[in-house]
């Protein structure tokens, strides 16, 4: 090589040399001092270790406490990256300072202890929260994919598969989810309704199928919402994310409800149809279409928004709380038990995930009643067209504040059955469309 080419490779050597200090710098300082001292770098490199550990081992298929060209390459295609023999070997050897062709813990950590790499993506691969489960409401977050996941086109696939499970799901608690609705709109301390007593009402008045009323468009609206809230969700992360790379709790918080609150607006008519459908009682409406047009024929455009302020409100304790709690308890799982690889395995999973849904639906409830029974007002006959505060404050003068939780009997047993089938099914369209695990 000429004199020039060596001169233009030392710059850029020393170049990456400059950032990868000022990186490590500024991940490990805490205080913005500019600076590390003594217990902050110690600390960047426990955390560190620590992080290169779980990705050795998560590369070590065979366990046998080296990695060879073969781990490399099937680690990589997993993440949907197909590189040939090779291009792994040549990976391989900017590692390997023995020159064994296979590379050992103390290699692995030498060549990376300096270099500020994260295990982020392995994290986010394997704790997908609100695409895998499904309990019926659509308050939750969007779930973030790597950016092999966006390029692979893998993430359309795993939406797929979510919204499959969904509806699987939804139409396998359908009579439960009717049971609360009948009970948030009509159960009061005067007409007390008792689950056993609730099903055989709706069985006598109008049979089995009776108990799937409302479920059609509940399935129907998964799609369109899914689709909308993932869009948004991206482009408010754009807009939100003070580094471009990387989107902090509160900025995640921030565009998930904003992309819930756009998505909602979209489709709030697909709502109010659901509810009243539900409700409906036999010969009302022949379907979706003809309760839409009567809709609009007896109470104007209006009607298709109302409960909407609630529901928009809802979203914050209901997105906010299940955030918090799921990642506190993601967290605490990964410090404490991520021996060997960052993946939870189904039930940490299905239960950290079960457990921040039904906090953030205990903190919702309250809106959610009372956007039910705004939707649900003009069809019942005798009630008067109340606004939301005037709603609130008759319910907490009449039945006090447990009459804000009606129908939240139904709501809970229906979280485990619809945990249960949205997981299996998610699994089963996941092996359908080929995506690796």
């Amino acid at each position: 090589p000429k004199k020039g080419d060596e001169t233009d490779s030392h710059s850029n050597e020393q170049k990456d040399r400059e950032y990868k200090c000022k990186k490590i710098v500024s991940s490990g300082d805490k205080d913005q001092d500019d600076g590390l001292d003594f217990n902050e770098f110690s600390k960047y490199l426990k955390e560190h270790e620590k992080k290169l550990r779980l990705t050795f081992k998560s590369l070590d298929k065979n366990n046998d406490g080296r990695i060879d060209y073969a781990e490399v390459k099937q680690s990589l295609a997993d993440l949907g990256v197909n590189i040939s023999k090779e291009a792994a070997e040549k990976i391989l050897r900017s590692i390997d300072a023995d020159g064994t062709m296979t590379v050992d813990w103390n290699e692995w950590k030498e060549h990376f202890l300096f270099n500020p790499a994260t295990n982020l993506q392995e994290i986010i691969h394997y704790w997908k929260h609100s695409t895998v489960l499904d309990i019926g409401d659509s308050l939750t977050i969007p779930d973030e994919f790597t950016e092999e996941e966006k390029t692979t086109g893998v993430w359309w696939k795993q939406l797929t598969a979510g919204a499959m499970a969904g509806a699987v799901s939804r139409t396998g608690t359908a009579p439960l989810d009717r049971m609360k609705v009948f009970m948030q709109v009509h159960s009061s301390k005067s007409n007390k309704i008792s689950l056993v007593g609730g099903f055989k009402q709706m069985l006598k008045e109008g049979g089995p199928t009776s108990l799937w009323r409302g479920n059609g468009i509940n399935v129907l609206k998964i799609a369109p919402e899914t689709a909308i809230k993932f869009m948004a969700y991206e482009q408010y992360k754009k807009l939100l994310a003070s580094d471009a790379g990387k989107i902090e709790i509160h900025e995640r918080f921030m565009a998930g409800s904003l992309a819930g609150a756009t998505a909602q607006t979209a489709i709030y008519p697909m709502e109010v149809l659901k509810t009243r459908l539900t409700l409906r009682k036999t010969g009302q409406y022949s379907g979706m279409y003809d309760c839409a047009k009567k809709i609009l024929k007896r109470e104007g455009v209006k009607a298709f928004y109302k409960g909407y302020i609630p529901n928009m409100l809802g979203i914050i304790p209901y997105a906010g709380i299940d955030l918090t709690v799921y990642e506190s308890l993601k967290n605490f799982w990964l410090s404490h038990y991520a021996k060997d690889t960052a993946n939870p395995g189904i039930f940490v999973l299905l239960g950290c995930g079960t457990i921040s849904s039904t906090c953030g639906q205990l903190a919702s409830y309250p809106l959610a009643l009372v956007r039910t029974r705004m939707q649900a007002q003009a069809s019942v006959e005798g009630s008067e067209q109340l606004p939301m505060g005037r709603l609130v404050k008759k319910i907490l003068e009449k039945e006090g504040f447990f009459g804000l939780y009606r129908g939240i009997l139904p709501n809970f047993m229906k979280v485990i059955p619809a945990v249960s089938i949205s997981y299996v099914v998610y699994e089963y369209m996941r092996s359908g469309l080929g995506i690796q695990k």
